[in-house]
Formats: C-alpha cells, structure tokens, sequence
C-alpha cells in the first residue's frame, strides 16, 4: 500500500459520495429512484450501458482469462459483442414501448396476472444475486491485493460502501456514476494500451508471437482448448453470452430511463461503438500481460488472473498507473453493484410489494422504504455467498448469470411479444424451468465437482459434464414455455386477447387506436 494508492480510492470515494449526494435532491418519487425519472439522453443512456457492461468480470476478468488461457479468452468475449445486435433488433425498443419500472411490467402488459408478475420479480431477484457475486468476488482479490486486506473483510467493504449510495441516490446516481466511470476506465484503457503497444513497438502481431514464447503452453496458447477442452463446452458457452446480455434485468431496465424506443435504440448503437472500442483493447492487454508481468506472478496474486489489469498497469506506468487503474476498477464494482442491486430492489418494491400485496395502492414513501429494506436484504445475500467463491475467475462467474437469463427470461421475453398462442402457463413455466433448471445443471456440473482436491468446491465426479450448461439450459426454457403454452390452452378459461395491441406498441410505442388515428 502506498500514498498514491490511497489518494486515488479516495478521489474516487469522494467523487460517488458528491454525486450522490447532489442526486438524492432529485431522488423524492419512487419513479426517479427506480428509473432516473425516465430523462437520460441517448448518449448519456449509451456510456451508463457501457459502464454496466464493463464490469468487473468485462476488464479484470477478460483480461485475465486472455492473460491464463490465450485463445480460449475469445470465448468470453466475442458472444458479448453479437449479443448487443440482439438487444438491438429484438429487446431495447418494444421493452421500452411496453415496459414502465420493471420487466414485471413489459410482462405483464400482455399478461395482467399476479401470479406472472411474482415470478417475474423473482427471477429477476435471483438473477441480480447471481450477477452480484462475480462484481463482489472482483472486489474481495483486489483489496487484497492492494491494502492486504482478508478477501472477506474486502468483500464485507465494498459491499456497505456501495449501499450508501443506493439507499440514498437511486438509479439518478448510480447513473451518472455509471458515465463517469464509463469515460474514466475507457480514457485509462486507452493510455493502458498505448504504455502496452510501446513496449512492442506498436507491432500488433509481434504482441501474439511473443505472448506465446511467455507462457508454458507454447504453440498450443493461441489455439482453443486450454480452459475449454470440449467444444461443446465454448459452444455452450457462446449460447450463454450471446443470449443472456438480452436477459439480464440491470441491462434491460437501463432501456426504461429514456423517454421514448427511438431514444433506447440509439443507445445501443452508442454502446456498441464504445464496447467495440474496448473489448478489442482487452485482447492486447491480456496477451501484453502474458510476456510483461509473466503468467506465474498473475496466478499468485490470484489463481483465477483476475488481477492481471492492476499489475500490467504497476509493470508499465509504476505506482501511479497501478493505483489509477485499481481505483478505477473500484469505481466499476461500485457502480455495476449499485445497478444490480436498485434493479432487484425495485422488483421487490415495485413488483411485489406495491403491485401484488398492496394491490396498486402503496404510496411513494411505503415503496421507498421497502426498496432500501429490500436493497439491504439483497445485498447482504450476495455477500454472504461471494465469500465461498474465491477461486473462481470473475469473468465466469457472470457468465453464469447470463446463462440464467438466457434460459428464463429471454424466451418470456421475445414470446411475449412474437407469439400470438402464448400464454400466462407458458411465462410461469418457462421463467421457472430455465431458472431452477440452469441452476441444478450448474450444481451437478464440473464447476462445483472435480476428482481432483483443489479444484472445485466439493470432490467427486460431476453429474453434468459442462461448465457451462447453455447448451442445454436455453433450449429447455424455450421448450418449458411452449408445453406450458399448450397446456395452459387446453385448461384456461378464455380471456381477452390483447397480443395485435401489445405488437403495435411494441413496435411503435402507441396503442391500436394511436395508430390509426395517426
């Protein structure tokens, strides 16, 4: 630990505490805490996407899988990239059109049943917790790293210190957050790589060559098959990435903070310029830190490689880059947290509490209180669970909540408002058979079993093959929907059928009539 370290994590402290502060004068209605008011600009939308896609598991995580695994780093990345032509065509606008606070709303503007809107928060609550554990994991090995401090009196930091400003500031500061971290990590990327590019004499390709001279892997490190043996395996995973980002609940209320569909696309398109820009900067930075810092120091600072970024940056720019870039890292869990958590906070109050136990009729300061109860409750479960999964690389550990999305909520999603047959038996079902189904094949998976001590939390041979069970997961939520569609059919009563309402606005953002009077 030294002074410039200290310094940096306590500029960035200050700067989240002054705008918190500065947001919670704003933040006096339950619609400005869930969703900012709905006034971001598309721009402004852009950067705080950008923010929650560059995670701790998008900059400590990647970089370090490239930095241990060489190729088979790609497998993490790329379906992150596609997905956001997904969010694009598919989820951001019709979920802005139909949505208000919550995805329990866009469901259940087609659905108008308590029991739709109750799963629905659920899973978004689980989801989050899921989400969290990779952020909180990321917080834990840096603090260890930098201030020495135990990994479960880190995670137990971070965790409190993020509270603080979602109690008091909402989404209004979490966002603004969000775009200040944004401009900071990708300015310090940026000087990253170029300290990174120098040292290779801006020779791009040289960067491979010598990456795989710096690692026991030899020829081997720039082909797949190091992490993920079987290409069932990255298959799996890819399905897992590519789909899940259009599923996760933090990501798709940021498209509700906008005014209108229109505003939510352009968005996209701003994030996927950003992400562009960043995720092709990661690839040299991990490889960079292959031969600069050396694969042995990285995994013993921490054996998933989830500290690779902070000690590349001591290596090329000495303590000052070493303390900006760990500072920045803080910044990005604090802020990736915060949205996680007013996301699952928010589906508690307002899907739960407001809407189903209190019928519509809470008033402002009822679900204010129980979101920051809720918000508590969340977090002290996700920081409860982080501490047993220490060993696990970062960048996985989201993976993992985005195949949950990808197998629950997606299929609700996109058939809701594509299918005309589909059903309130098909949502339930669906959202529950990819949930609990994703999370069992996880648990009887390679992730939590090995025959090796060591190398997975219990021993003993997995049940599931995959580390990743997308493969598998995705198609069974899909399928759960449309069984659960033809079942409800055979037994339901008949009720009004709104679905020609529901496409129109989707896609317009207008009802029926809106339309043809226009």
């Amino acid at each position: 630990m030294n002074i410039s370290i200290i310094i940096m994590f306590a500029a960035i402290t200050l700067m989240t505490l002054f705008v918190t502060y500065y947001a919670s004068k704003k933040t006096k209605t339950a619609g400005s805490f869930y969703t900012a008011g709905g006034g971001l600009t598309a721009r402004q939308n852009g950067l705080a996407l950008a923010g929650d896609f560059m995670s701790a598991s998008t900059f400590l995580g990647l970089i370090g899988a490239f930095s241990l695994n060489g190729y088979d780093g790609f497998f993490l990345m790329y379906p992150a990239l596609i997905s956001f032509l997904v969010i694009l065509f598919l989820v951001a606008e019709p979920l802005r059109n139909l949505g208000k606070y919550t995805l329990g709303d866009m469901i259940t503007s087609r659905y108008r049943f308590k029991q739709v809107r109750g799963v629905t928060a659920v899973n978004t609550i689980v989801i989050s917790v899921f989400y969290m554990l990779g952020q909180l994991v990321a917080a834990g090995a840096l603090f260890k790293l930098l201030l020495g401090i135990p990994y479960n009196v880190s995670v137990l930091f971070v965790g409190i210190t993020m509270l603080l400003f979602v109690l008091f500031g909402g989404m209004t500061a979490t966002s603004w957050v969000q775009i200040i971290k944004a401009i900071l990590l990708i300015g310090g990327t940026v000087v990253l790589f170029i300290l990174a590019m120098f040292q290779f004499n801006f020779n791009f390709l040289n960067v491979f060559t010598e990456a795989k001279t710096a690692t026991p892997f030899g020829e081997n490190f720039l082909n797949p098959g190091i992490k993920y043996k079987s290409s069932l395996d990255g298959i799996s995973l890819t399905l897992g990435l590519l789909l899940g980002t259009a599923g996760l609940p933090h990501v798709l209320v940021r498209f509700l903070t906008v005014p209108d569909g229109k505003t939510a696309r352009k968005s996209v398109v701003w994030l996927m310029w950003l992400m562009g820009l960043f995720h092709v900067m990661v690839i040299f930075l991990g490889l960079a830190a292959t031969k600069l810092v050396g694969t042995g120091k990285i995994i013993e600072a921490n054996p998933a490689g989830n500290m690779a970024a902070p000690l590349l940056a001591q290596v090329l720019g000495g303590g000052f880059m070493f303390a900006f870039v760990s500072a920045v890292s803080f910044a990005t869990i604090l802020a990736v947290v915060a949205g996680i958590v007013i996301t699952g906070a928010t589906a508690f109050s307002h899907d739960l509490y407001n809407e189903i136990f209190k019928n519509g009729k809470a008033t402002e300061k009822q679900q204010m209180f129980m979101v920051r109860i809720a918000s508590i409750a969340i977090t002290a479960i996700a920081i409860v669970f982080s501490l047993f999964l220490q060993q696990f690389n970062v960048a996985f550990l989201s993976t993992l909540a985005m195949t949950l999305a990808a197998s629950s909520n997606l299929p609700v999603i996109l058939l809701t408002i594509y299918w005309r047959k589909f059903n309130k038996t098909g949502a339930i079902t669906g959202m529950l058979v990819g949930l609990f189904g994703t999370i069992l094949l996880v648990v009887i998976g390679p992730n939590f079993w090995s025959p090796v001590e060591g190398q997975a939390i219990f021993v003993g041979k997995p049940i599931f093959p995959l580390a990743s069970p997308g493969i598998v997961s995705i198609p069974l939520g899909f399928l759960a929907c449309y069984i659960g569609t033809i079942m409800g059919n055979r037994k339901a009563v008949k009720q009004p059928d709104n679905y020609d309402e529901i496409l129109v606005k989707a896609q317009t953002g207008s009802d029926v009539g809106g339309v043809i009077n226009h």
